[in-house]
């Protein structure tokens, strides 16, 4: 599992006398080109299905680790893009020279963040997944598009008990955030200006590892990942024109779990599948003993949402800035009189998107 933080690229424009209206709908939409997804179970939409269908569960939805669709879907819907899986059916992926001209998911469930995949031993880790991405990119001699949308979550499986027998999980941060700055650095070199990086919940209070001995060095070491992610996430923010924006899963959940009413669920401890009484699925925030439920996708989905669309200036903002400028410019102008040029220079930080 995982539950990260959001990374969008600042842009300074030369600004001479757009208008007002231009700006409004910059700030108003999120328009992004594409959407790459990089990670776990959490944000698979089929390819460990289409990579193996005999051993996928019946009892989850179209590949998907939950009851019906999960939050890369839901997020995808309000942006208007439709990421097609990286494995589209069995033993069939995506033409690779296609791929930098489409919106493709590549989360693999399973996958940690380096090169193993605890759920199959042949299907791909965070790090096959991001480098097969720009294995084509430097095949087609093309930048990562700077208008599209990159998402990284990973993390839980580099951490939680596994029955693999080719993966010891991590007892540090450190290899692990390690990992995901590598993914950050390729990306962001490669001319990726938006990423969207997700922090992890508090793994032991997952149905799987509450109540158990592992309950609270799991905490722990939840809470140490996800401060070195976050410090990690502000370095490379400093060290490349791009922003950071936050996905706080972690506090969603955490959120969640202590005010179970306030989303309208009315067990947060255990796996709705474990049940018997599991009549409503909605009133359950885990569907098994890790993942959530389609009801707790969507909530991921809006507060991914909701973090996109801050990180975008309002339509006043905007507004105000372009006064201040024609001020600006209007009292040189008064100054020098009949000055052969006039510039107005803005630096706006603008990302592409859609409100509600």
């Amino acid at each position: 599992m995982v539950w990260q933080k959001l990374v969008v690229a600042s842009a300074s424009a030369a600004i001479a006398f757009t208008p007002v209206s231009e700006f409004a709908a910059q700030a108003a939409e999120l328009n992004y080109t594409k959407m790459y997804v990089f990670g776990d179970s959490l944000s698979d939409t089929g390819n460990i299905y289409n990579s193996a269908p005999q051993q996928f569960p019946g009892f989850y939805f179209n590949g998907r680790f939950s009851n019906e669709q999960n939050w890369v879907d839901y997020l995808a819907q309000d942006l208007r893009l439709t990421p097609s899986t990286f494995i589209t059916q069995p033993n069939t992926s995506i033409p690779l020279p296609q791929i930098p001209n489409q919106s493709v998911n590549f989360a693999f469930g399973g996958a940690t963040t380096d090169f193993a995949n605890t759920f199959n031993q042949n299907a791909f880790g965070l790090q096959q997944q991001v480098g097969t991405y720009l294995n084509i990119l430097q095949a087609t001699s093309q930048p990562a598009d700077p208008n599209a949308l990159y998402i990284i979550w990973a993390g839980a499986n580099d951490y939680l008990p596994t029955t693999s027998t080719w993966f010891t999980p991590f007892t540090t941060p450190n290899q692990s955030i390690n990992n995901i700055s590598l993914a950050l650095n390729s990306l962001l070199a490669a001319g990726a200006k938006q990423i969207a990086v997700a922090n992890l919940p508090s793994l032991g209070e997952l149905p799987l590892t509450n109540g158990t001995p592992l309950k609270t060095s799991l905490n722990t070491l939840t809470q140490a990942h996800n401060l070195a992610l976050q410090q990690t996430i502000n370095s490379l923010s400093q060290s490349y024109d791009a922003k950071i924006v936050s996905l706080d899963f972690a506090s969603l959940f955490a959120d969640a779990v202590s005010n179970p009413g306030n989303y309208n669920f009315t067990n947060v401890t255990q796996g709705c599948l474990l049940e018997p009484s599991c009549q409503n699925p909605d009133q359950f925030l885990f569907w098994d003993t890790i993942h959530p439920t389609t009801a707790g996708h969507k909530l991921l989905a809006k507060q991914a949402y909701s973090a996109l669309s801050t990180s975008v200036p309002e339509p006043g903002e905007e507004l105000g800035l372009l006064l201040l400028g024609v001020l600006g410019a209007a009292s040189i102008w008064k100054r020098k009189k009949f000055s052969s040029s006039l510039a107005l220079v803005g630096k706006f930080e603008s990302v592409p998107g859609k409100s509600n």
